[in-house]
């Protein structure tokens, strides 16, 4: 990650924002923003909280190496001072930059495909507890079911290029919001297909789509329910199967985004908090997917 990052286009995105939110403030001299966008990097992908990525750093060789600190002369960036940068991007919706930013870098170098996209959603669970200094659960997370099981949090709807798995938009809502209704934003202005599981049966029907001038033209190729599948005919199953198969690309960014970077619950109250915390996770696995690809290239 440390070679694969353009850490001079991140930081040029952040740095009129960062600078002007110091303005007129007295104390200690403002942290270089690239080692305060390391750190905050960290704790994206190690799921840590402000305090915990601090002591991590301490005790972590490579930690201390990514952060490039040489601890003779400097101290790591204590958890309140990231938890102010952290606000800044929040305020400033920086994560979904990042993101963006990430997807011009993609789109020049030839990356991205266009032409379609992969539509599909997740669930990230958050505290149902009420043991804490508010004594209520989040008012903008709700509950939903899925198979048989209860799940209360919120849900991450992707839009993923087609050719290559790359994330490009994301969007947040609480998790009984139907993943249907958030596919037209998921998609971009030079699709001509889009693809979903049964949840998205319909989709080409729904006002905000038929609607819209574009959208209204993109052919939907969506998966048939289970019980539908076992009743067709062979040719018909082989087709969705194939369909499948190009729908499985949508899971790689979850699996990154739960099992590498540990992000299975929300870390903070409110949709628009968690949202900044899973554009920039998105764009990082986006990031790790092209550096893993690279290397098998050799």
């Amino acid at each position: 990650m440390d070679v694969t990052i353009p850490w001079q286009v991140w930081v040029g995105l952040i740095e009129p924002h960062y600078y002007a939110d110091r303005a007129g403030k007295t104390g200690r001299k403002a942290k270089p923003i690239e080692t305060m966008l390391r750190m905050y990097l960290l704790q994206v992908w190690f799921s840590l909280s402000d305090e915990g990525v601090e002591d991590a750093i301490y005790d972590s060789y490579a930690m201390r190496r990514f952060m490039r600190l040489d601890f003779a002369v400097e101290q790591v960036p204590d958890a309140t001072t990231l938890l102010h940068f952290r606000h800044l991007l929040e305020q400033h919706e920086l994560g979904q930059k990042l993101l963006a930013a990430q997807n011009d870098i993609f789109e020049a170098q030839g990356w991205i495909m266009r032409g379609g996209t992969i539509v599909d959603a997740t669930i990230i669970a958050a505290p149902s507890s009420t043991k804490n200094a508010t004594g209520t659960r989040d008012p903008q997370m709700h509950q939903t079911r899925k198979g048989n099981q209860w799940y209360f949090g919120m849900k991450a709807h992707i839009g993923v290029d087609a050719g290559t798995g790359y994330v490009h938009t994301v969007t947040g809502t609480a998790a009984n919001v139907p993943d249907i209704v958030q596919a037209y934003k998921l998609m971009r202005a030079d699709d001509t297909d889009g693809w979903g599981d049964a949840g998205y049966l319909g989709v080409d029907k729904r006002e905000e789509i038929t609607g819209d001038g574009h959208l209204s033209q993109i052919t939907w190729h969506v998966a048939a329910r289970k019980g539908q599948v076992a009743k067709m005919h062979p040719h018909e199953r082989a087709i969705e199967t194939r369909k499948a198969s190009l729908r499985a690309k949508v899971e790689h960014p979850f699996l990154i985004l739960k099992r590498d970077f540990g992000i299975t619950k929300t870390r903070y109250r409110g949709i628009a908090k968690n949202l900044n915390h899973l554009h920039v996770a998105f764009a990082s696995a986006n990031w790790l997917m092209r550096a893993r690809a690279v290397a098998l290239m050799g």
